[in-house]
């Protein structure tokens, strides 16, 4: 077992890693999704990944995934601030879906996934 939660809105990365690793997935926004983490790091959980990652902007893709500890302890200032910090970056920027095809919203997804990909190794030696 992980020692780590993937929280994500991205049915891709859902899809690849739920028989793997604990999945905790939401169709909901990446601000929502951000929210979610935040109310783990405020119950404990400390996080694993920057919360914008990749330098990947709110506005700029619609999906999002972040691993946080699978248990809690006690609360971590510095993962208070990064999802603090990335929750305000995410009231500058809004996200425009009818811009894009779906084909772009697969390539979305898979920026988001390859990004978490990278992550998973240094996330496994917890």
């Amino acid at each position: 077992m992980s020692d780590f939660i993937i929280i994500t809105n991205n049915p891709l990365v859902k899809e690849k890693y739920e028989q793997e690793y604990p999945v905790e997935f939401q169709e909901d926004s990446f601000e929502e999704t951000l929210k979610r983490a935040r109310d783990r790091i405020y119950a404990g959980h400390r996080l694993l990944t920057h919360p914008l990652s990749g330098s990947v902007k709110p506005k700029e893709t619609p999906y999002k995934s972040v691993l946080v500890s699978r248990k809690p302890g006690k609360l971590d200032m510095e993962s208070v601030e990064l999802i603090e910090q990335a929750l305000g970056a995410c009231g500058k920027f809004s996200f425009h879906p009818e811009k894009f095809g779906p084909e772009v919203f697969a390539d979305f997804q898979l920026i988001d996934c390859t990004l978490l990909e990278s992550a998973l190794p240094s996330a496994t030696a917890w």
